[in-house]
Formats: structure tokens, sequence, C-alpha cells
């Protein structure tokens, strides 16, 4: 037990925390410890099967011996020394990237948005053009750039005027629609291979395709946001490989670290920065890179690629029968699931973290599940009939 379980109560923490910290998040009263696998524990002991997996971040389940033990040796050895260097565990990792991807070069940084507001960057540097086209319903970060390509008034209307001022919005899953949107000051298409945050919502197949080759013909770059469609999460490595089509950018960051923040992104081949064109402190540090091959070595040795596609198929299953007085839809791929309901979900998720299961409601109608891709068909099935209770309810 830590020294924070051992001293506060629940009522201090929460006390705390308004005392001290900015309020941008609104949070159930529960105060989270520690985790192994798919189980959560709180400051009184409780358990709880995560299907929130901080977001589609902890991929490989919470302290996982191999990411622990990568984590512990490389501080004993080198946490950060700045990119002034080069380090091995940053050149592994770029190299394993590569070939995972089918890219060329990769740029490491800190987060998700950071990869997107670098992929801008580079767009623009490369093709010297400043407009962009984007989905409606997109979501693609909250710093000043990545928000202007996210869709949708309540992230946005606090912060106009946004930095990109010649940003499209088209509807997603309508390639004819990013077609004619195109333009001579069009720099890129940025697109999710599944819009996370807008309830996880899927493309008709052959859009990802299709767009390719609009962009190929027209000369415009294809920026594939795969921060939370990367690494397993849809049942291939990334969302990408559905439909076999390789972007010109892709973005990366969650499941990436397995839980220590990093992001990256890669670019094909003749496209890069150059010296001195962008820089992170921290990207690439090798406590960072250590986990993200540790999560990497992970994912492959468990085949959870292939876990998440057959108990994604499993979990659909067993949701299939839901009351369809309540639930419009259920969709997803992979360990990547929507169940879109007729009415707002915050207190179907209230009921669920009551009955000791954490799902995340998105998009308002959305229970949004994306667990940790270790979790077990035995948790699965205690997940689905505890959903079934409280929607039923």
């Amino acid at each position: 037990m830590n020294r924070m379980t051992q001293s506060y109560s629940l009522d201090e923490i929460i006390d705390k925390e308004k005392k001290f910290i900015m309020p941008t998040y609104t949070r159930p009263h529960v105060v989270l410890t520690e985790g192994k696998g798919a189980i959560l524990r709180d400051l009184t002991g409780n358990e709880y099967i995560d299907c929130v997996g901080g977001i589609a971040v902890n991929a490989v389940g919470y302290s996982h011996p191999m990411v622990v033990q990568a984590i512990k040796e490389q501080v004993d050895k080198l946490m950060h020394v700045s990119n002034l260097y080069y380090t091995v565990p940053q050149v592994e990792l770029a190299e394993k990237l590569v070939q995972l991807t089918g890219m060329s070069k990769v740029f490491f940084c800190n987060s998700g948005a950071e990869s997107v507001e670098a992929a801008l960057k580079l767009a623009t540097r490369t093709t010297g053009k400043g407009g962009f086209i984007a989905a409606e319903g997109s979501f693609h970060g909250r710093t000043i750039g990545a928000l202007s390509l996210t869709s949708g008034h309540k992230f946005r209307s606090a912060f106009t005027p946004l930095l990109l001022k010649n940003v499209k919005f088209v509807r997603y899953g309508d390639a004819d629609a990013i077609d004619d949107a195109i333009g001579d000051d069009t720099a890129a298409v940025v697109l999710e291979p599944i819009q996370g945050e807008n309830g996880v919502v899927i493309p008709p197949d052959g859009y990802l395709k299709a767009v390719r080759d609009i962009c190929t013909d027209k000369k415009v770059l294809l920026i594939l946001d795969e921060i939370q469609t990367g690494f397993g999460r849809t049942g291939r490595w990334f969302g990408k490989d559905h439909e076999s089509v390789e972007p010109d950018i892709m973005t990366l960051a969650k499941a990436l670290g397995a839980g220590f923040p990093i992001g990256a992104i890669l670019a094909r081949e003749g496209l890069e920065f150059k010296a001195g064109e962008h820089a992170s402190t921290f990207g690439g540090n090798p406590l960072a890179c250590s986990a993200a091959l540790a999560s990497i070595r992970v994912i492959e040795s468990e085949e959870l690629v292939t876990h998440s596609r057959e108990l994604g198929t499993h979990l659909m299953t067993l949701l299939q029968d839901l009351d369809g007085t309540v639930v419009k839809e259920i969709r997803g791929r992979g360990l990547m699931i929507g169940i879109e309901l007729n009415k707002p979900c915050a207190d179907i998720a209230a009921k669920a973290l009551e009955r000791r299961v954490l799902v995340n409601c998105t998009a308002e109608r959305v229970i949004r599940l994306v667990p940790p891709l270790v979790i077990s068909q035995k948790e699965l099935t205690t997940v689905a009939s505890v959903l079934h209770d409280v929607i039923t309810a």
C-alpha cells in the first residue's frame, strides 16, 4: 500500500482535487490505486473490471510484468538525456515501428495531440499549403492546432478563432465529399479509421481505400489518426490494415506506451523534417521508448491482436440481445465497441460503476468499450451481464 492509500480518505482527496486542480474533468467519486491485468482496485479495496482502459491506452493491462521490468531496468540506467544525443531504445523503437507500419521515418513526441500538431506542421512544410479537410464528428485533440480539425461545438466554441483558418469538414464515410472539397490550397485530408470520441463510428467498407486513391490522384496528403485505433485495438495492428491502406503520415500515441506518455508520427519515404524544423525535449526519451518496446513485445508474444479480434466478436455476440427499446445500435471492430442508446448514457455508466464495471459514455448516447486487450472471456461475460442488467433497469 502506498502512502496516499494509507493517509487519505475519499473525501479528503476530493477536497484536495477541488482546491488544487483545475476543474477540467468530471469524475465519479472513486480513487483508483492499483491494477493488475484488466482489474482495477480503489482506495477501499473494491475491484472493478475495466472497459475504459485509460481511454484505449492500457492495451496490455495494468502492471504487466514485462513492461514493469523494462521500466525498472531503464530507470536504473538512464531516464533522460535530450535529443542532442543518440540512445539505443529510441532507434530500436523507431525501427520496430517502421517494420510494423510499413512507413519510412519516425518523429517522437509525448502525446496524441502533439503527434497531430507535428503531422499538420509536416504537411504544411512539405506542401507549402495551409488548407485541411477533416470529418464531421472528428476528434484529433485539444491543443489549438489539433482543435482546428476537431469537429463539435462543445470542443471549439470557447477557443475561436482557432489556429487553422482553412479547414473544411465533410460527412464521415463519404469519399465523394472529400473529392469535392479538395481545392488548390489543400495540404492534406485528416481522418480517423474509426471515430472514437464520436461513438465508435465505423465508415463503409472501401472508404479509406477510396480516399487514398483520391488523395493520390489529386496530389494531396492523407493523414490517418491512429491514436485510438492503433496496436491491436480493432483486431488488426492498425485501423488502416483493414483495407491495406498506406497513408502519407500517421499519428500514434495512447497504447504505444502501455500507459507511459509517448506519441509519434510516421511518414512515408520522402516526407521528413529537416534539422531544426521540429523538436521535442522529452520526445523519444529512453524510458518512454523502453516502455513502448516492452508493450509491443507483449502484444506480439501474447498474440493480443488476434485476441482482440476474437474476444471482440465474442463480446458483440453477448451484447446482441440487449433491450432494443433502449439500444439503437451496437457496432465495433476488435475490442473497440460502441453501444448507441436512444437516450443519454451517463446514468448507465454510473449504474455499471456501482456494479464494479467501468465503462465510458461518449458522444452523450454511446457506451464505449475499449478494455485492455488482455481481458479474459470470463471477465467479458461478466461485463455483458452487468450491461444487460443496467440497460434493462
